[in-house]
């Protein structure tokens, strides 16, 4: 017998694993009273125990703690932490802890061997910053994530126009201690410089700090604090990157119209890669544009395996890689992929989002609602977890109980794209009335704001207008909608009714799918 936490419901089929009202995981009546498997704070699939880095050489690194009464201090002590965590991850063979993860342990008082499980690491670096005129003190100790005991630490008194040789020197030494090859070219790339002029290394630290808000308003002050670095270092490639992807992030979550923003975009990817073609976050965020706008796969594809291995630890590549692979239908390797980016930054909200996403694509419902409920576990209020949690209760058949979720996800977000996934659901399962009401909303907002054209094409497919469905989406390759290239997969039965029936079966499909460069 298996019940329901949340509800109560109890389920005597062995074969079903989560709840037909709500999507929570059932728990089995059995196991419980024997408490033989306690659930873990973060639970893991089963086949990422078999890791996928050696846990013999992984790190995680702290946030350094602000040693000054300034709080504007806080973006140099977060910067130069996450500066000396972006060095270590492209060391080949050393597994690092994603920013995400390693930053979420911010303020909190937590055990080192707690940090270490939940992370999968052996070892975590932390450390602290003062500063006081022109003058920096740097303590830093890497711990056994194992046992908590301290395996190196070092203080460094300095002028702050030294803070880079610090850098360097902690990254040396913590490569050593770990016993860490790292040759030739490599060890060049690691610490390569791209200014020795402290005023603009401070802009560009500001701008990683509002960058990583992830809010429109920090992307677009991080825009402003990376120009202002240029304009004192014309030649500084990180900054050209970090205008890249706060760009790229208000594209893709829909703040700017496509044929706005791209050309700015995909002009601060070159500059950053015309400078320095090593530089991993330069070619992922192109691989983007490629992908999502130009539809030019070959390039795309190219473009992010060099990020890879330009930088074996970035999250951001193995995501991104897994959702390009899953447009063309190559689930296996998709998962594969996916998997690896949540391992290096399990708490990632985006790494399980795009996870989950993955799992909803190769038509793995449990397994992507087990990881809804990791994403809701690490932050119940997350508005997208309950969108998808709604994509995958409608793929199974569950509309009413769908509906519930996208409302949920519309309470805690308005978002235009949720509400074109409410629509659609409305218009298939037979709420006409409730489907014109939202596609009246979208059409009203589209008067105020950009809303992408595939987003009302959506609905009006739901409401079984056919042409006027086509007529949106015809739109929406005019402005080169990025959702487009996963247009092949979401027109198939298997995902559910996220497209209507008329608009899956219409000869006009293929031909749109082949302009994008898709088959059906």
């Amino acid at each position: 017998m298996k019940y329901c936490p949340k509800c109560k419901k109890n389920y005597t089929e062995e074969t079903v694993k989560f709840c037909r009202k709500d999507g929570t995981r059932l728990i089995d009546e059995l196991l419980e009273s024997s408490r033989t498997l306690p659930l873990p704070k973060f639970p893991k699939n089963d086949e990422l125990s078999t890791h996928l880095f050696p846990a013999t050489h992984s790190i995680a690194v702290l946030p350094f703690a602000n040693m000054t009464a300034d709080a504007e201090n806080e973006y140099f002590c977060d910067g130069l932490a996450e500066e000396l965590l972006n060095a270590l991850a492209k060391i080949e063979g050393l597994k690092v802890a994603a920013r995400t993860s390693a930053f979420s342990f911010k303020g909190k008082n937590v055990n080192v061997s707690e940090i270490g499980k939940v992370l999968n690491v052996n070892a975590v670096l932390e450390g602290s910053v003062r500063k006081a005129d022109k003058r920096l003190r740097v303590v830093v100790q890497l711990v056994n994530a194992t046992n908590g005991y301290y395996i190196w630490s070092e203080r460094y008194d300095r002028e702050i126009k030294d803070i880079f040789d610090v850098q360097d020197e902690i990254t040396l030494a913590v490569v050593d201690v770990l016993k860490v090859k790292m040759l030739g070219k490599r060890k060049s790339v690691v610490l390569k410089r791209y200014t020795d002029n402290i005023k603009a290394y401070g802009l560009y630290l500001k701008g990683r700090f509002y960058y990583n808000k992830y809010t429109a308003e920090g992307w677009r002050t991080g825009i402003e604090y990376f120009k202002k670095a240029i304009k004192i270092e014309p030649q500084f490639a990180p900054a050209f990157t970090g205008i890249a992807v706060c760009l790229g992030a208000l594209w893709y979550f829909g703040f700017s119209a496509p044929h706005e923003i791209v050309p700015k975009w995909k002009a601060a990817a070159s500059r950053a890669l015309e400078i320095d073609n090593d530089l991993a976050e330069a070619h992922f965020t192109m691989a983007s544009i490629l992908f999502f706008y130009e539809w030019n796969w070959k390039e795309a594809e190219r473009e992010i395996k060099r990020a890879i291995e330009l930088n074996p630890n970035s999250v951001n590549a193995y995501w991104r890689y897994g959702m390009f692979l899953a447009s063309r239908e190559q689930f296996e390797q998709a998962i594969k992929y996916g998997r690896q980016a949540v391992e290096l930054d399990p708490l990632s909200l985006v790494a399980n989002f795009f996870m989950e996403w993955i799992y909803w694509y190769a038509e793995r419902f449990d397994d992507a609602l087990e990881q809804i409920n990791k994403m809701i576990e690490i932050e119940p209020n997350f508005s997208l977890a309950y969108w998808q949690m709604g994509t995958i209760l409608v793929a199974k058949g569950m509309f009413e109980e769908g509906i519930a979720a996208y409302q949920k996800a519309l309470a805690l977000d308005n978002s235009h794209i949720v509400l074109s996934f409410l629509g659609v659901t409305y218009g298939t399962s037979g709420k006409q009335n409730e489907a014109l009401e939202v596609l009246n909303q979208l059409l009203e907002m589209k008067k105020h704001q950009y809303v992408p054209a595939i987003n009302i094409a959506r609905v009006y497919s739901g409401l079984g207008e056919t042409d006027k469905a086509f007529e949106w989406l015809e739109k929406a390759v005019e402005e080169r909608n990025g959702e487009l290239v996963y247009l092949n997969i979401e027109t198939k039965v298997g995902t559910g009714d996220v497209w209507g029936r008329s608009v899956r079966q219409d000869p006009r499909l293929p031909d749109l799918l082949r302009r994008v460069g898709l088959t059906q």
